[in-house]
């Protein structure tokens, strides 16, 4: 049964292929001064930055860089743009780049004008900002984390061996996002497929757990296998823009926090695997393929009914003389033979990770109680030995 919620995204999605000339329209709404973030100087050499400058030029805006947003921005990142966003006065954050490059605007542009350590308040406390908040906008350039209409914000501390997500509220998510699949083509497939992985998860944290017959978990079940046949297609042709574009398209559904309206969520694999990146810095999408099928087998027995629908409805596994479990492990056995297919992780050690990290990263692992069963640290310990 649904519970009761409400349900509100103020982000404005522009899609396709002449979706930046928006910026257009997006731009004069929020002054002059643009704080323009980005990540390693790809779009450089791709041309989405020539392009984005020469719109922020035509617009009469002036233009404060803000680039070295790394793939798993660091508490000293943030600080940094923090500091640069006060002193230069910027109007508005444009951030240009992935998920990561998203988060991080966000947090300067709850941090900036906030008299304290950002990390700790918003990171460590999950305290809520009371300050002036600088309004952020994005261009997309890879897909996977659905930053673009949400309120998440993951930042890394490597000092303090962490990890942590902070989704903020309305007031924070993006003003306006920008969506041309073409914008993702030039991407490493590995990148690529890491954000695959990322998607289907997303929609795994929040279809694994609560009841079995609500409109949340149907829609889910759509987006799931629209993920699956998609990236069939995209590993064999990076730019087919078709299956580019309902990849980028699901991104943004799997986490602009519909899917999971009116009933609980579990994300212990996201939990799992930031604590992982904490230890490693792995590539996000990476540390959850890891450790995804060694969680689901600690869920199975006490979430079956869910497994088994999984099966049937996402991967097409005939129940026909067949036990629950069968059907269910069946399903589980299909994923991950479509995770083999377009060539994630499922290890572990090829990660990074150390038995001796074992612990550590446990006792980094924020414990939640949303999914079918409340792991201990010890099967938390137990999980990633089995994901070595």
């Amino acid at each position: 049964m649904l519970g009761n919620f409400s349900y509100s995204n103020p982000t404005k999605l522009y899609f396709g292929e002449d979706s930046l000339d928006y910026l257009n329209t997006e731009l004069p709404k929020y002054g002059k001064k643009i704080l323009l973030t980005y990540g390693g100087g790809s779009i450089k050499k791709n041309g989405i930055y020539d392009a984005v400058v020469d719109i922020l030029k035509k617009n009469d805006n002036e233009i404060v860089e803000l680039p070295g947003v790394m793939p798993n921005p660091t508490s000293e990142k943030l600080i940094e743009g923090c500091q640069l966003a006060r002193k230069e006065q910027v109007d508005f954050i444009l951030a240009v780049g992935g998920g990561s490059t998203i988060d991080y605007a966000k947090g300067v542009s709850v941090g900036a004008w906030y008299d304290g350590d950002p990390w700790e308040k918003y990171y460590l406390k999950m305290e809520e900002p009371a300050n002036r908040i600088i309004p952020v906008g994005s261009v997309l350039t890879m897909v996977g984390t659905g930053s673009e209409m949400n309120g998440g914000s993951v930042i890394t501390n490597h000092a303090q061996k962490l990890k942590i997500g902070h989704v903020f509220g309305e007031e924070v998510y993006p003003k306006f996002a920008i969506l041309n699949p073409k914008f993702t083509f030039s991407i490493p497939k590995r990148q690529m497929v890491s954000g695959i992985y990322d998607i289907f998860n997303h929609i795994c944290e929040q279809y694994f757990s609560g009841s079995d017959d609500n409109s949340s978990d149907y829609i889910s079940e759509g987006l799931m296998r629209s993920v699956i046949h998609a990236s069939q297609i995209a590993i064999k042709n990076p730019e087919d823009y078709e299956a580019r574009s309902n990849i980028m398209w699901d991104a943004t559904w799997a986490l602009n926090t519909l899917v999971g309206k009116g009933k609980s969520q579990d994300w212990m694999v996201h939990m799992i695997g930031q604590a992982v990146g904490a230890f490693t810095d792995a590539t996000h999408g990476m540390t959850l393929s890891a450790v995804s099928l060694a969680y689901y087998r600690t869920q199975l027995e006490a979430g079956l009914p869910k497994f088994v629908r999984f099966a049937k409805n996402v991967w097409d596994v005939c129940p026909d003389g067949k036990s629950d479990r069968q059907v269910a492990e069946e399903g589980l056995a299909a994923m991950k033979r479509w995770m083999e297919e377009i060539g994630v992780s499922l290890s572990l050690a090829e990660l990074g990770v150390k038995e001796e990290m074992w612990e550590g990263i446990a006792g980094a692992t924020f414990i939640l109680d949303g999914g079918y069963k409340v792991l201990t640290k010890e099967e938390v310990v137990q999980i990633l030995k089995e994901s070595m």
